[in-house]
């Protein structure tokens, strides 16, 4: 393996790597867990100034799926209206006091239109006397997925920022999971909360123009507090590495880099076990990686290849101590991430709008990195390699020109006929790496590569390129139960021919020109891919940007392939 080596650096890099943020940057509120309420708490002194009271709807939704099962329906409880009563939710009164239940129930006479109904919300201010000052109810229907469960969490948060809420107690006891569910609906519910939290305004320096988070602390009364408790250490850990990523992508391109992008990773996964290679430009020459080197020859910002390494932690029913392997035969998965810290386009220059968002190009190294780190918080307990790698596709009189011929690290030749088709050019490079040094069990590379992603998919699916049944069908399934969306895209053998060159071994685009631009960009890529080796492509462009929603509510970097990939290797590979 090549020694890595020190290039020089410019005196602007210099200044721009000492300014470097520091990520994840996000504070969150203090979260704590109780099965009931303090039994020392002072009417006089107020232990909260806001409750929440999540109620279930029991409405149509469990008469529908009855008549669905031709089953009768069930025999209804003390506690469950009629559905002909004025009320379809159920209040538990165990977590009220007589005179709380009284007053929340004369006011919900006063307010028919409030049934409970999924993301319903009733502030009632309390009267003098009561341990909180506010009371919200909110209506939860356990049966939605778990994207809309995440939704009405970060609703939530953002209707206790109107309020100006400095602490809060959510009440659960409704809410067990459902009896084909092992996730709990509250779990989903503080997951999209604390998403919710989420600001980017480090660049500000007004300081009533940044986004100031009022609730500080957030307490859950459940009768399953200490399973709750036991979930919040992972549901924590992946918040702070969606948000790792989402700051990765807002980030500036003159603050974001390679360089710069690289001593962050470094700085934020060695002190977590991970070690971390980062090979410079010297290196990427005498490792001849004629691709990656094409793509970043133009910009003043050298680009770099970034190994992260993690062995495996603990292990199922064995602990060991954190970066720990469990066996040094035991083949890793592999993550390749494309980071395109800027795209212009190169010579075949973008037009102005489709350059404004192009600090994006790098959300799939970011999800990388983000994913490493949670990985390595958790103490995954195999081993995993990330590898990402980093170029800003710039213009000057050293860029790479359209009809260029390179060779790339695997030794193939590749035409050029369009540089702004260059992610898959920096994969192609950082695939053959990490097949050829690593042997892993299995390939997942994450781009924003096409746009034509979205032209098929919209902003809600990513796209799969699997050429694999088993892999594909791990990967949807952890979709569905992270509610991180995929759709399984072709890898047809005609896409492929799309991209036979008359020059060189392969050509960078497609015969057909944009027409399956999506399928022909993954072809390129599995022209790189072993003989036998299990593979996706996820094309990310698409599900990598955010507009403004509840579990978002900075548009833009949306931190996407975070908990899917934490969901596949944790239920099917650990």
């Amino acid at each position: 393996m090549p020694q890595i080596k020190q290039s020089k650096t410019s005196p602007s890099q210099k200044s721009a790597i000492s300014a470097a943020p520091q990520f994840p940057a996000v504070s969150l509120p203090d979260i704590g867990f109780l099965a009931d309420f303090p039994k020392k708490s002072s009417p006089k002194k107020l232990s909260f100034d806001t409750a929440v009271l999540l109620v279930r709807d029991v409405g149509a939704s469990e008469d529908d799926a009855q008549s669905k099962s031709g089953t009768k329906p069930a025999k209804k409880s003390a506690k469950t209206p009629q559905k002909d009563s004025k009320f379809s939710f159920v209040i538990e009164a165990a977590q009220l006091s007589a005179e709380e239940l009284a007053f929340a129930q004369h006011h919900l006479t006063q307010n028919p239109k409030f049934k409970g109904e999924h993301g319903q919300f009733l502030t009632l201010t309390m009267p003098i006397g009561s341990r909180f000052s506010r009371l919200i109810l909110l209506g939860v229907a356990v049966d939605k997925a778990v994207p809309e469960l995440e939704n009405l969490g970060g609703t939530l948060c953002a209707h206790l920022q109107k309020l100006n809420a400095e602490s809060a107690v959510i009440l659960s006891d409704n809410l067990a999971p459902l009896p084909d569910s092992s996730t709990s609906p509250v779990a989903s519910v503080l997951y999209g909360f604390l998403l919710g939290c989420y600001s980017f305004d480090g660049y500000k320096t007004i300081e009533k123009s940044k986004k100031t988070l009022s609730v500080q602390s957030l307490t859950i009364i459940s009768g399953a507090a200490k399973l709750l408790e036991r979930e919040f250490s992972d549901i924590k850990n992946l918040v702070q590495s969606v948000f790792l990523v989402r700051d990765l992508v807002n980030s500036p391109p003159n603050k974001l880099y390679p360089a710069s992008f690289a001593d962050i990773i470094r700085k934020t996964l060695e002190p977590l076990g991970v070690r971390v290679e980062i090979f410079e430009k010297s290196a990427l020459e005498k490792m001849k990686m004629g691709c990656l080197l094409a793509v970043g020859q133009a910009s003043e910002f050298e680009p770099r290849l970034v190994v992260m390494s993690w062995p495996g932690g603990q292990s199922k029913g064995k602990k060991t101590s954190v970066g720990q392997s469990k066996g040094k035969s035991e083949k890793p998965l592999a993550l390749v991430g494309k980071g395109i810290t800027f795209d212009s386009g190169g010579l075949n220059v973008k037009p102005f709008e489709g350059m404004m968002d192009m600090k994006m190009d790098m959300a799939g190294a970011a999800c990388v990195v983000g994913n490493m780190r949670a990985l390595a918080l958790r103490g995954c307990s195999v081993p995993v390699v990330g590898v990402v790698a980093l170029a800003e596709n710039s213009i000057s009189d050293e860029a790479t020109r359209p009809s260029d011929i390179v060779t790339s690290y695997s030794g193939k030749t590749v035409e050029i006929l369009n540089t702004d088709a260059e992610g898959r050019l920096v994969l192609a490079d950082a695939l053959t790496y990490v097949q050829n040094t690593y042997d892993p069990k299995i390939v997942i590379d994450l781009a924003t590569l096409t746009g034509a992603i979205m032209v098929a998919l919209g902003l809600n699916y990513c796209g799969a390129f699997v050429n694999q049944d088993d892999l594909w069908s791990k990967i949807e399934s952890a979709g569905a139960a992270s509610g991180e969306k995929v759709w399984r895209m072709p890898l047809d053998p005609s896409f492929r021919k799309e991209m036979d060159s008359q020059f060189a071994d392969i050509k960078n685009i497609g015969s057909n020109g944009r027409m399956g631009g999506s399928c022909t960009g993954a072809a390129f890529l599995g022209e790189f891919i072993d003989a036998g080796r299990a593979w996706a492509h996820l094309d990310i462009a698409g599900v990598a940007m955010s507009k403004t929603t509840p579990t978002c509510p900075v548009p833009f970097g949306s931190g996407y392939g975070v908990k899917l990939l934490n969901d596949l290797i944790k239920n099917h590979y650990e």
